[in-house]
């Protein structure tokens, strides 16, 4: 398990706490409560209160009540085990250095991808409460799908968000949902929860998403989420192409491509 902070050395923990006594105003129970957020989104996986309480340096009660405020305003989620995570999974709370890197070992699976294909792939990550593509690179073709930068995705019925979205905490999850809203962009999109989180239950054990017409009539997508070590998808890739494009017997192979894909990335980003 990786540790839950970058220990300071000595010397700096030391002129640490000397700055800290000497300023009047600082506030050690805020100090505190920015630790454990600090060390929390430094952590690959949820920790406990134990490890949280080593970390800061405090006693168990005195971490448990600055946890408590934490979670009751919100920042703060704990697991049915009792480990503790930030609200919207570690991902989202430093995306920069995280999506940087996705991006930089995504490039040239994506330009494989669309090479083998000739249709478009594109790349998302997940933020504080909302699912976004980071990364696409268009078909060749004349008729094709396309994708943008930028673009908010909905986790209930694109194949990006739906791979993101079935691989996070479930109160993550259910913030995702809420925050885009059940929106029916066609008639074969999926607006029924109980629907929906069977379809998420499906893409947990297949391990990869499909959107057959439920975002766009007339296109067809097929995604696979890229997960750290802990399970939860902090990214997903997808190839989508127009219906007409998909043969009978190319799916199964689509589905091997990109989640081995998938799988690659997160071999590297460990």
């Amino acid at each position: 398990m990786q540790s839950p902070s970058k220990p300071l050395s000595r010397t700096k923990k030391t002129n640490s706490r000397a700055n800290k006594k000497a300023d009047p105003y600082f506030s050690r129970a805020i100090g505190k409560a920015f630790e454990l957020i600090d060390a929390l989104s430094q952590s690959s996986t949820p920790l406990t209160l134990n490890q949280l309480s080593t970390s800061i340096v405090l006693t168990k009660t005195s971490t448990f009540r600055i946890l408590h405020t934490l979670e009751a305003l919100g920042h703060l989620s704990k697991t049915e085990e009792g480990r503790y995570l930030i609200v919207g999974g570690h991902a989202s709370q430093v995306p920069l250095q995280r999506i940087d890197r996705m991006l930089h070992i995504s490039a040239p699976v994506l330009e494989r991808l669309r090479r083998e294909f000739k249709e478009t792939v594109s790349l998302a990550a997940v933020f504080e409460n909302h699912i976004e593509v980071v990364s696409t690179l268009e078909s060749p073709q004349l008729i094709r799908m396309g994708n943008t930068i930028g673009r908010i995705l909905p986790p209930h019925a694109s194949s990006l968000g739906k791979a993101i979205a079935a691989f996070q905490p479930p109160q993550v999850r259910e913030r995702l949902l809420r925050s885009y809203g059940m929106t029916r962009f066609t008639p074969r999109t999926i607006i029924d929860e109980t629907a929906i989180q069977e379809q998420f239950q499906l893409i947990q054990e297949r391990e990869y998403s499909e959107d057959w017409e439920e975002s766009a009539l007339g296109g067809c997508c097929f995604g696979a989420p890229i997960r750290r070590p802990n399970g939860h998808a902090i990214g997903a890739l997808s190839l989508s192409m127009p219906k007409i494009h998909l043969k009978p017997d190319e799916q199964p192979r689509i589905v091997s491509a990109i989640r081995r894909a998938a799988l690659d990335i997160e071999t590297q980003l460990v």
